[in-house]
């Protein structure tokens, strides 16, 4: 019941977070917006958590994760408000970075309590759970902003996200007892971030999760532009990104059960050919049911890694500082979310959206052959 609780939690800040990518991608483009301004409003999401994830971790290793989810709940919720008050571009501008910093601070926060729960030995499939309901949340959060926007519009559609974090931090703030979180060691004095990266573990772990997390930043970015560029609803193209989601949750399912007697570089470099498969067949694709079923077999690729990426990452990790180590593979998924959205709109506007799938196939092949080395 536990899990299920911080389950829950992911899952309610998540929904904001997922809905409010796609609903400002759409929301900018029915205001007029280029899709290069799309690439930037969608950097902003990461910029700051770029920059801020590793003072992040270090935070949450010190102080625990109780506040820095509460917090990170609190901000996500008022961000998310902000184009309901005032509907323009310019408060898209506002609202973008806050939200991305807001759910920063939840993401590490969180990975570190479902790190400390339960033994290692069950390390693997506790965060197969937190994957699961990743799932969940990338599977209803696009449904809940695509149907919202057509039924409400996209001002409304961003307020009815803003209520899935305030829930959440009702829940926790009734929950009386400390969140789980790893044992405090004391930090040495010169200790950082290279010293963290001289792990071999660690570093090849890091490179895995960069390339596997650019490649689901691809889907989330692309997905509505090419999906609006040949001509389909808000509610359509939630359908098919849905499709993706619902794969991550039955690949992840079935991991709950299997993870820990698969060998993990393995399933690593698999689900990274796969991905890579899918994103070679996508510009050749315009019908709405060949397009979920793409969607679904990058869904089974890419999420059928997070849960060990995550595991492995935490266990590679010098004691007392998982969150720091989070908190470096966090500033990467930014990285990736700040720079991906804004190389992609500018190779689209310029040359159309087939090089930019090409590019992370062939990227996505590449680290399937590290993986297989590693194997």
């Amino acid at each position: 019941m536990e899990i299920a609780y911080f389950v829950l939690l992911n899952v309610l800040g998540h929904l904001c977070f997922v809905g409010s990518r796609m609903t400002t991608t759409l929301f900018a483009l029915e205001l007029g917006a280029s899709e290069f301004t799309v690439g930037i409003l969608l950097a902003l999401f990461a910029v700051l958590p770029m920059l801020l994830s590793v003072t992040a971790g270090r935070i949450i290793d010190r102080l625990g994760p109780r506040r820095p989810v509460m917090i990170g709940l609190a901000v996500l919720a008022c961000a998310a408000v902000l184009p309901f008050a005032f509907p323009s571009v310019n408060t898209l501008y506002v609202s973008s970075p806050l939200l991305g910093t807001s759910f920063m601070f939840l993401h590490i926060a969180m990975n570190s309590v479902f790190g400390a729960h339960g033994t290692p030995e069950q390390r693997a499939v506790t965060f197969s759970w937190l994957s699961l309901g990743f799932s969940i949340s990338n599977s209803i959060g696009p449904l809940i902003a695509g149907y919202a926007i057509q039924g409400f519009g996209h001002p409304r559609a961003m307020l009815i996200l803003s209520l899935f974090p305030v829930i959440a931090l009702v829940l926790l703030w009734r929950r009386k007892r400390p969140l789980p979180r790893p044992e405090r060691v004391p930090r040495a004095g010169n200790t950082g971030v290279l010293d963290l990266l001289r792990v071999p573990a660690l570093r090849y772990t890091l490179i895995a999760s960069g390339l596997l997390n650019m490649g689901w930043d691809i889907y989330g970015f692309l997905m509505p532009l090419y999906g609006h560029r040949i001509g389909l609803a808000a509610g359509t193209i939630g359908v098919v990104m849905s499709s993706f989601a619902l794969a991550t949750f039955v690949v992840r399912a079935l991991l709950t059960m299997l993870v820990q007697r698969i060998r993990h570089w393995l399933l690593i470099g698999s689900a990274m050919a796969l991905s890579a498969l899918a994103y070679l067949l996508f510009p050749f694709v315009d019908s709405v049911p060949l397009l979920m079923a793409l969607s679904f077999v990058l869904g089974m690729g890419l999420g059928a890694s997070q849960p060990v990426i995550m595991a492995l990452l935490y266990e590679a990790s010098p004691r007392g500082r998982q969150g720091e180590a989070v908190g470096i593979r966090t500033t990467m998924m930014n990285a990736s979310q700040t720079f991906i959205p804004l190389a992609s709109g500018a190779i689209s506007a310029a040359l159309g959206m087939t090089p930019v799938f090409a590019l992370i196939a062939a990227l996505l092949l590449g680290g399937a052959w590290i993986a297989k080395k590693r194997t």
